[in-house]
């Protein structure tokens, strides 16, 4: 299936995701920080990447604008993966250039569509 970048800084959520992912046919990579994650999409051209908010360093909203300045990866497609629920966050998040926002804690079916709905959209 895809290759998936996690970047959290959160254990138990990496594991979380990854068991979904991999359940459902995905390899994973993870990343975590903003600038892990910054660097391992361009050195690995993930298929997509769950980007969490609230990380040290450079967040999740800062990566996500990063990465979709950058020309490698810049038609990667992000997912915000994140606490943060409020309207306004989820605004910025698709105005930085994700293509889709969830809140955690995500349901495995629909995690799993929306990441199959925006690499079909890639």
């Amino acid at each position: 299936m895809a290759n998936i970048l996690i970047v959290d800084d959160s254990p138990t959520e990496v594991h979380v995701f990854r068991t979904m992912l991999e359940k459902n046919g995905h390899t994973v990579e993870v990343a975590q920080t903003g600038e892990e994650g910054i660097d391992k999409a361009q050195s690995s051209l993930p298929d997509l990447i769950l980007m969490d908010i609230v990380m040290p360093g450079i967040n999740g909203f800062q990566a996500t604008r990063k990465l979709s300045t950058i020309e490698a990866t810049a038609k990667i497609p992000v997912i915000i993966v994140t606490t943060k629920d409020q309207e306004t966050d989820k605004v910025w998040g698709i105005r930085q250039g994700a293509k889709d926002y969830i809140v955690k804690p995500v349901k495995e079916k629909d995690l799993i569509d929306r990441v199959n709905s925006a690499l079909a959209g890639k």
